[in-house]
């Protein structure tokens, strides 16, 4: 389409990259089968920070809540979260166990929805199992 073009490559993944999220201050946010989540900037492409703590392969990822919080939605079920703010680990949620978390979403109040291959999604609250929708 007309004026739509690659303005920047983000480059430093050495496997498949599974998913991105865009966070409110445009920092870019990719998973990777490589095992690491990366946070870039959203104006000149630069690697801000490789995300500490092992991610597994994580195959989704959510923004979002009021400070901006990175989730990933991994292989083993496990969803790690961490600051948007300086990037720390925060807790690995614990919901899906031994099933990948494929579908992440965060709703406006910082309530994180998680779908997985199990057949459930799941509703967390300030890092809680609240419920089960399905």
């Amino acid at each position: 389409s007309a004026g739509w073009r690659v303005p920047q490559k983000l480059i430093g993944h050495t496997d498949v990259v599974t998913a991105l999220a865009v966070g409110p201050d445009g920092t870019v946010y990719t998973a990777s089968l490589d095992g690491k989540v990366r946070a870039w900037s959203g104006t000149d492409g630069a690697c801000l920070r490789t995300l500490p703590g092992p991610a597994s392969n994580a195959f989704s990822l959510a923004v979002g809540g009021p400070n901006g919080t990175v989730f990933a939605g991994a292989a083993t079920g496990e969803i790690g979260v961490w600051s948007g703010t300086d990037g720390s680990r925060l807790v690995d949620l614990e919901g899906h166990p031994g099933h990948a978390v494929h579908a992440l979403a965060v709703a406006v109040d910082g309530t994180l929805y998680s779908g997985s291959i199990d057949s459930t999604i799941r509703v967390w609250s300030n890092g809680d199992h609240v419920r089960t929708l399905i």
